[in-house]
């Protein structure tokens, strides 16, 4: 978001202008520069307008922000390295294990989100993962397919619930993708925190004898708490944020 934090600095500057320039009363036959008065205080957040215009543009590959899918291939690229470097000093006793997230890191809502506008509705979201049409975010489904080329089970763990299983399992199965476990959060996680759900769920795979070499996620709380993955690959997102 360099843009918005250009313009945030340019406001800052032209405030701070604004200030020292006291306007004087003019006095007769005098002619004064327009002063104009900036609160800095309140100028401080970004134009919610620009940073929508911006999600978009960083989406669209149209602004110098940078480009989305070129930062999750790069992502997706260094899981693939890590993964195929790690792979090749495995010993024959070490199960080991790939854990992914499913929305926007598997499969990408973008349609529905700018639909929305950016902004979460529940039963718009719940609709359209009964779609079941989300499409694959390219880089993980790579991940995927070369995990199970080197022999390492995927383990998908996401928050969706699990009322949503038939649909999300047809939409990754559309997208190409396999798994050994697909966890789906129950109506009896819900009094914890996602980090504890997550982490909760690796634990249990890791008392399967499971060694989870590496964990995908588009949230720090995919990838937080213990146990924690070898190597964790945080995707961006700037379009919503799960504590």
């Amino acid at each position: 978001m360099r843009s918005i934090l250009f313009a945030a600095a340019a406001t800052l500057a032209f405030a701070a202008h604004g200030l020292a320039a006291q306007a004087q009363p003019q006095a007769s036959g005098q002619v004064l520069s327009p002063v104009f008065s900036v609160d800095a205080t309140a100028e401080r957040i970004p134009n919610l307008g620009a940073l929508v215009t911006e999600l978009k543009q960083y989406h669209d590959c149209t602004c110098t922000c940078g480009c989305y899918a070129h930062d999750l291939d790069t992502q997706a690229d260094r899981a693939i390295a890590f993964l195929r470097r790690r792979v090749a000093r495995r010993t024959p006793s070490e199960k080991l294990a790939v854990v992914l997230d499913i929305d926007e890191t598997s499969l990408t809502n973008y349609t529905e989100m700018l639909r929305e506008g950016y902004v979460f509705n529940k039963p718009a979201f719940d609709a359209w993962v009964d779609t079941a049409s989300a499409p694959a975010i390219p880089g993980t489904l790579r991940l995927a397919k070369e995990a199970d080329r080197l022999g390492v089970p995927v383990f998908f763990i996401t928050g969706r619930a699990d009322s949503e299983r038939d649909a999300t399992e047809r939409n990754l199965r559309a997208q190409g993708f396999d798994w050994q476990q697909l966890t789906l959060r129950l109506a009896s996680t819900q009094g914890e925190t996602v980090t504890q759900y997550k982490s909760g769920v690796r634990a249990q795979i890791a008392a399967q004898g499971y060694k989870i070499v590496l964990n995908v996620g588009d949230q720090w709380s995919d990838l937080k708490g213990a146990p924690e993955a070898e190597f964790s690959v945080k995707y961006p997102n700037p379009y919503y944020l799960i504590p």
